[in-house]
């Protein structure tokens, strides 16, 4: 499990809800899908709920860490 700066306890697990992803990623709800909108980040939707897979939450940070190494 991952444990947010607030304390909270995130189960691993294959999709993410929106508010997961943001405590794991520190950004805030505007950031992340400012993210989904541009592409930076993929999602998934299921019914009405926006999902992260956690494999896209592990490429956007490996796309930062690409872009930090270059920029």
């Amino acid at each position: 499990m991952s444990r947010s700066a607030l304390g909270q306890e995130i189960p691993r697990r294959a999709l993410y809800r929106v508010e997961e992803a943001v405590i794991l990623l520190s950004l805030s709800r505007s950031q992340l899908y400012e993210l989904i909108r541009s592409g930076r980040l993929r999602s998934v939707t299921e019914g009405r709920t926006r999902l992260i897979p956690a494999e896209a939450i592990t490429e956007y940070v490996a796309m930062l860490t690409s872009e930090a190494a270059h920029g």
